[in-house]
């Protein structure tokens, strides 16, 4: 069941995109509550493959499961390895909703926000480095380099020295020390209204949970398991986020050089692999942002598999 705190973002522009049909086989990439996995199950008499990395959510889901049984299929894991957990099964589409879900986000012991005081954790997957291990231990200059690679915190470099400062005292443990100690270093802006600690919580938590690679091989992924005429929608909530999924599907599309270790060096010509089918991304209503606030900074992009010619050309 879909929790109540759980809105999922673009939702009919998500299922529209992906161009559901009776008998398909889907995969959701991102599981969460189950948001997008249950709008397509009932859109179409079709199978979806639901992916999640956090074993709450796959729990969670157990319910989800039984009631579309045998229809749903959970599978715990990272979307970057689709394609390992498909086995070579391929898929008429993919969709990604990129970030932190808002269970995670509204479970203060989860430790991914600040608005209530738990631990400093932020692990998808409750296991490695967590973010009170990242705050307590990295050296001054490379967390710097987190907070402007990752959050694109101006004041980066006073952020981690009031942390390497603080830490000298004790341990920071929860995010809602963190949070001060970011507010006091960063200050209030007059140009920016959210709250001065949100860049740098989310910086960590993409270095935590290695989001922009998981990405970059989820990306891949998805391409090699979509079958020809396959559709891959994909949500972010951030620019960097943004970009990378743009720049993929603009090197796939044959528009640009690819950027992306998996592909052929810059300056060399490939074959066009994807369809560009948003050169915009889709964002949010008003409606949306006005019911669901969260939405406000979504971008959903859309490409579409190509078919490809077998080896020597056509017969």
């Amino acid at each position: 069941m879909i929790s109540q705190r759980h809105i999922p973002v673009l939702l009919n522009e998500v299922v529209d995109a992906l161009a559901l049909r009776d008998g398909g086989r889907y995969l959701d990439g991102t599981f969460g509550a189950g948001g997008y996995t249950t709008a397509m199950l009932d859109r179409a008499q079709c199978q979806v493959i639901a992916i999640d990395r956090d074993p709450d959510a796959i729990a969670a889901g157990r319910a989800l499961a039984e009631r579309y049984a045998p229809r749903l299929r959970l599978i715990e894991g990272r979307f970057g390895d689709m394609a390992d957990l498909l086995s070579g099964e391929e898929v008429d589409g993919v969709t990604l909703d990129l970030g932190v879900s808002s269970m995670q986000f509204d479970q203060a012991e989860r430790g991914f926000s600040f608005r209530n005081s738990g631990p400093l954790d932020m692990r998808m997957e409750k296991n490695g480095p967590s973010a009170a291990d990242l705050v307590n231990k990295t050296e001054e200059a490379e967390l710097a380099d987190i907070f402007w690679r990752y959050g694109e915190e101006r004041k980066s470099r006073r952020v981690a020295h009031a942390i390497v400062e603080r830490r000298r005292e004790k341990h920071i443990e929860t995010t809602g020390e963190l949070a001060e100690i970011v507010r006091r270093a960063v200050g209030p802006s007059a140009r920016d209204e959210s709250d001065p600690a949100t860049r740098a919580f989310q910086a960590l938590r993409i270095a935590v949970n290695d989001e922009l690679g998981e990405l970059e091989r989820g990306l891949a992924a998805a391409e090699s398991v979509l079958a020809p005429g396959g559709r891959l929608a994909v949500v972010s909530f951030h620019s960097l986020e943004d970009r990378a999924v743009k720049e993929f599907v603009r090197a796939r599309s044959g528009r640009t050089p690819s950027p992306s270790r998996h592909a052929p060096p810059r300056g060399e010509e490939r074959a066009a692999t994807l369809r560009d089918l948003s050169r915009k991304p889709v964002v949010p209503s008003e409606e949306e942002v006005s019911a669901n606030p969260r939405s406000r900074s979504a971008r959903l992009r859309v490409a579409e598999k190509l078919a490809t010619e077998p080896k020597g050309g056509r017969a």
